[in-house]
This record gives C-alpha cells, structure tokens and sequence, in this order.
C-alpha cells in the first residue's frame, strides 16, 4: 500500500477574491479591517471541535421544497455538486449549508422588508452533510431578484448563498452561487467585487441535463474548490 504525500500548496492568484474594501460595495466601507491581521494560534478548541456529524442533519434538511405542509411557489431546481481541494480531491463529510430568498426575491428575515410576498411554505435555508466522493445536493426553488440600497436602482441578481464548514466550527468559508444568462450580473457590485474574469466564471453554476428531473425541476451544477488557481472566489 502507497501513501500519497500531499501535493505543494496552490496559491490562488490575485483577482480570485473579492477586496475586502470594494467601493463599488459600499457597505465594505463600513466594515473592512483597517489594520493589518493579526493571526491568532489555534488552540485544541478551533482544531477539534465542535464536529458535524449525520445527527446533526435532518433527513429533510437538503430539500427546501418539502420542509413544510405545502409545497413553495416558484420554478423547482436541483443544485448539485462537489467539493474537492486545489487538487480535485473530494472533501467527504463536510456540512454544507445554503440560503436564499423565495421567488419573488424576499427573504424570511425581520430585515428584509420590500414589498414582496413572503412564502409560508419557504423558509429559504437548507443543510446537508458531503459523501465520501465530496458530493451534495439541494433542491429547492429559483431565488427571485430583489433591490438593495447599495446605489440608485441596485438589484441583485438570483442567487444562493453556500457555507463550508471543515472538521472545526472556526473553518467556515461562504462563497454566492449564480445563474447562467443572469443580465443582472453585470451590473452587481458584489459579483464584480471579483476581480477576474475566469474568477467570477467559476461563481455561476452550469444548467445540468444529467440533473434536471423531467416534468420536475430544472438542475444546476456547481462544484465548490476549495483552494489554489480554480480556487472558488469566497468573501473574507
């Protein structure tokens, strides 16, 4: 039996992700460090613990669409993919979580207050564990646009929001998913905030036939790198 060493790691090239200050995105004004980091040692706590395991995700958790009585509004979807390192590696039985709006483009958030209807059939957040081949899978219904304050006119295209979480609470990485032939993408901020081109590529999933269901929902494929030059773009 061989043991295979790991490969050298990939640093991911500037442009990948996005500046923690974007003026464009005016709120990272607000919020963005000022000072350099300062990096911390981890102790036993953010290495060990806490761990995720099957317990913690319900057997309906993946399926945004059956979570209540009745079904939601809005075109169903099937998201699917996986999660490998820089080296296309699978990351087995990582948590994987999402969140979205509803499809007319609200969120089920005391915040989120625009003239939307809200969905008592949607609560917008789903959870699942990956497989031993580092795949996942959601299905859930196509997030509407919805405005923002960021400029005059601001609208955000659909989208879903992913979390990655590693053996440890403290590794956390949270990227946005988009759609193919969004004319909105253009005009965000927040996807542009992503410097490269062939960057911001890699946050816009793929229509999948091998996933769409027929006379059931449509399927999307998107696959999440974790690191080095297809690194997927991740906020900081």
């Amino acid at each position: 039996m061989t043991t295979r060493l790991p490969s050298p790691f990939r640093r991911p090239p500037d442009g990948t992700h996005p500046a923690l200050d974007t003026p464009a995105y005016r709120s990272t004004a607000l919020r963005h460090p000022r000072e350099p980091l300062v990096v911390l040692r981890q102790s036993l706590t953010e290495l060990t613990g806490p761990a995720f395991g099957d317990g913690a995700v319900g057997p309906l958790d993946h399926d945004l669409t059956r979570q209540h009585a009745d079904p939601p509004q809005g075109q169903r979807i099937v998201i699917e993919g996986r999660v490998v390192d820089g080296d296309g590696h699978a990351v087995p039985h990582t948590l994987v979580e999402v969140w979205q709006a509803n499809a007319a483009g609200r969120y089920r958030h005391h915040a989120d207050d625009w003239a939307a209807p809200l969905d008592p059939h949607f609560t917008g957040a789903g959870r699942t564990l990956t497989d031993a081949d580092g795949r996942y899978r959601f299905v859930t219904v196509h997030p509407g646009a919805y405005p923002w304050r960021n400029h005059h006119n601001a609208w955000r295209p659909s989208h879903v929001h992913f979390s990655l979480f590693g053996q440890a609470f403290a590794s956390r990485l949270v990227t946005q998913m988009y759609f193919p032939g969004d004319p909105l993408l253009a005009h965000d901020p927040i996807f542009n905030a992503v410097p490269d081109v062939a960057a911001r590529a890699r946050m816009i999933a793929a229509l999948d036939w091998t996933l769409t269901t027929p006379g059931f929902a449509l399927g999307y494929r998107f696959d999440l790198v974790l690191r080095g030059r297809d690194a997927t773009p991740m906020e900081r």
